[in-house]
């Protein structure tokens, strides 16, 4: 995996609009060693958050999400749309085929109290899609995602790694949160 440039993370997370207010909520620092720890901590997961901070009028999360190969099912692609929170991918490494919008066939709502809809993506449905832009996104690309757009891998030649960084204006995620692998700070 590449380092994270540093830089390019601050400039993401600054792009989260955040009205000006008595005072000021706390920097979040979100360490490349933090993002290799939990990336070690997959396992069959696909994604974790790492933190997810105050910003004010809202909240931002971080995750570090991983995987393998797909290859591609010929069908329609089977992916998320997520009601409440929007999501900017920073890729870290690899790559593959995205898939963005299109007509949705909702397929199923994902359980409230799941820990996917607590603490990583919010209020989300699994769904299908037909007709949505499919382009090709490797290392170093950036895609924003907004709430309520659909969003699926159809092609992993070999593996994606990568940032979710996720606005959360109506703080549908819990602030303060960190994952367990770091300890608390």
């Amino acid at each position: 995996m590449k380092n994270v440039r540093p830089t390019m993370l601050i400039m993401l997370v600054a792009a989260v609009p955040v009205a000006a207010s008595a005072q000021a909520p706390e920097a979040t620092d979100i360490l490349a060693s933090e993002i290799e720890t939990v990336r070690q901590t997959l396992g069959p997961s696909i994604d974790q958050q790492i933190k997810i901070a105050d910003i004010g009028d809202g909240n931002v999360a971080v995750g570090v999400l991983h995987r393998g190969t797909l290859e591609d099912s010929g069908g329609l692609p089977s992916g998320l749309v997520h009601s409440e929170v929007s999501e900017v991918y920073y890729i870290l490494s690899g790559g593959g085929t995205l898939v963005t919008g299109g007509s949705t066939n909702q397929v199923r709502q994902l359980p409230p109290e799941s820990a996917a809809v607590q603490t990583l993506i919010g209020p989300s449905y699994f769904a299908t899609s037909e007709g949505g832009r499919v382009r090709e996104i490797s290392e170093g690309d950036i895609v924003v995602i907004p709430a309520g757009l659909f969003h699926a891998w159809s092609e992993i030649p070999d593996h994606v790694t990568y940032l979710s960084i996720r606005p959360d204006p109506d703080r549908t995620l819990p602030a303060g949160y960190t994952h367990p692998s770091l300890g608390s700070n």
